[in-house]
């Protein structure tokens, strides 16, 4: 059997799979699906978002399944790229030393082979998609393929990162809508700071291990302020993606395909009530943050797939209506 990598779960069915499957599986991290959720719950974000003011139709569950399988496929692909490029520094740390490119189960050539397998189901759910959407999608390729260097010469390599993860809430809501619009791109940058408070969170994990390999990462660049930074971050999050829901309702003037009356107060209490769960969750992890327990830093981490899907979810009940 593959060695099991640190914070993947013993029981996951990866290692119930034939042997020589592991490393593969492992390369495209299946055995932590956290990564997967959060690149497609963006996704179901943007689909909801653009459903305020539209309402929700059965293609939508089309273009939901479309970023799911997009977002393994290409979750994949990129974590990857990223072990080809990272397998040096990855040697160094402890979480990732016994990854299969570090540890000397597979090969560069066989990495860039199962690379490729897995862009070419990227590109078969990007022609499944409008050319609006699609021309998106392409666009989203200099972030990923810059990402990985980037912890090498920034402190805000989490910045980068959710640039790139979120970037499938503009590909939902232009495949929906056949357009973008400011909210759209206001709400965008309200997830790139969730992602950057979460994954601040998550690299708590590697700080020792990070400053002995020379990583940069925003959890080393807040120092003992590490709590008061993913503050700031979720702060700004709430603080976007707010205005994103208030602006996209008064620019619509409507909301669930009914008309707002005295629209500016109702849009404010209609942002707040979707916003309100969400924020809760984003100020439980911040009370429970121990940026000195890696277990418990990981399971904050991990909790952000609920963050998201208590957001989509709350963009999308009254919604569930125009299906019938």
């Amino acid at each position: 059997m593959s060695p099991i990598i640190k914070d993947a779960a013993q029981s996951h069915w990866v290692y119930k799979m034939p042997e020589g499957w592991q490393p593969f599986l492992q390369l495209s991290r299946l055995d932590r699906p956290i990564g997967y959720w959060l690149l497609a719950l963006p996704g179901w974000i943007g689909l909801a978002f653009a459903g305020l003011v539209g309402g929700l139709v059965q293609s939508d569950l089309k273009w939901a399944a479309l970023i799911l399988i997009g977002a393994i496929a290409m979750r994949g692909a990129g974590c990857t790229y990223n072990d080809i490029v990272d397998q040096d520094i990855d040697a160094k740390v402890e979480r990732t030393a016994l990854r299969p490119l570090p540890s000397g189960r597979i090969s560069n050539k066989q990495a860039w082979i199962w690379l490729f397998a897995q862009c070419f189901i990227g590109l078969i759910v990007l022609l499944c998609l409008p050319p609006l959407a699609q021309v998106i999608s392409l666009l989203s390729i200099p972030l990923v393929a810059a990402y990985p260097f980037m912890k090498r010469i920034t402190w805000w390599p989490q910045l980068w990162l959710g640039m790139t993860f979120n970037w499938a809430v503009l590909v939902a809501y232009a495949a929906k809508t056949q357009m973008v619009s400011a909210p759209l791109f206001c709400l965008y940058g309200g997830l790139i700071f969730w992602t950057v408070g979460y994954d601040t969170i998550y690299a708590c994990q590697d700080i020792e291990d990070d400053a002995f390999a020379g990583i940069k990462s925003t959890a080393r660049r807040f120092g003992r302020h590490i709590k008061s930074g993913v503050s700031l971050c979720y702060g700004l999050c709430l603080s976007l993606i707010f205005t994103a829901i208030f602006l996209h309702i008064i620019h619509s003037g409507t909301y669930h395909g009914q008309t707002v009356s005295q629209i500016p107060l109702q849009a404010a209490i209609d942002a707040a009530l979707v916003l309100l769960l969400f924020a809760a969750h984003l100020i439980w992890q911040i009370i429970r943050l121990e940026p000195d327990e890696p277990k418990s830093a990981l399971h904050l981490f991990k909790s952000n797939f609920w963050a998201g899907l208590i957001l989509t979810l709350w963009l999308l009940p009254p919604m569930f209506t125009s299906f019938f």
